[in-house]
């Protein structure tokens, strides 16, 4: 079972879909939290959620402060469990702004205009580097100034390929999984 550690949501259980996600563990989970408050990136903070699986990173983000979040998945499945999951949070957190799209990751992209100062990137582990390039190369217009993007992937999957505007601000591997921690150019790169 996957629960809101933290934040006015704090210790909801969250539904998890049944095959085809890959959950992030409650270990990175914490971690990764702890790092963003300590940054300041959750205050207020627009988030995306691509590959959204549960929703479990953006509803953690909103918990903790975050003033909206999108949530976007294809798999109807696990899109399914994401809107159930923003149901239960959406009464503790009733102000946040969250909205599913059942979309590829690259289709919504294309077709939002909306700017993102936080982004959750965790596809399935077999998704090609070159997939994630294009997913990013797509995502860099739609960040505000100094933005960060969280890539969790297999650490056996190497650094991704950034497009120009991104950057590699760190990076922690936790057993089989690795995190990067990417930052978009301190110049507004969202324009709309």
């Amino acid at each position: 079972m996957t629960r809101i550690i933290a934040g006015a949501a704090g210790s909801l259980a969250l539904a998890v879909p049944g095959v085809g996600t890959r959950p992030t563990s409650d270990r990175v989970r914490e971690s990764l939290f702890g790092a963003l408050e300590s940054a300041g990136a959750l205050d207020g903070a627009a988030v995306a959620d691509l590959y959204a699986g549960s929703g479990a990173l953006a509803l953690e983000a909103v918990s903790r402060g975050a003033r909206s979040a999108d949530f976007v998945e294809k798999a109807p499945k696990a899109a399914s469990v994401a809107e159930r999951n923003v149901r239960t949070v959406q009464r503790a957190v009733p102000d946040a702004e969250m909205r599913v799209h059942r979309s590829s990751a690259d289709a919504y992209l294309r077709t939002s205009g909306r700017a993102f100062d936080l982004v959750f990137i965790d596809p399935p582990y077999d998704l090609g580097e070159d997939e994630l390039a294009t997913t990013l190369g797509l995502l860099a217009p739609r960040l505000s100034a100094g933005a960060l993007v969280v890539i969790e992937r297999a650490a056996r999957s190497g650094a991704p390929t950034l497009p120009a505007g991104l950057s590699i601000d760190r990076s922690k591997r936790y057993g089989d999984t690795a995190i990067w921690w990417v930052r978009a150019d301190t110049v507004t790169r969202a324009e709309d």
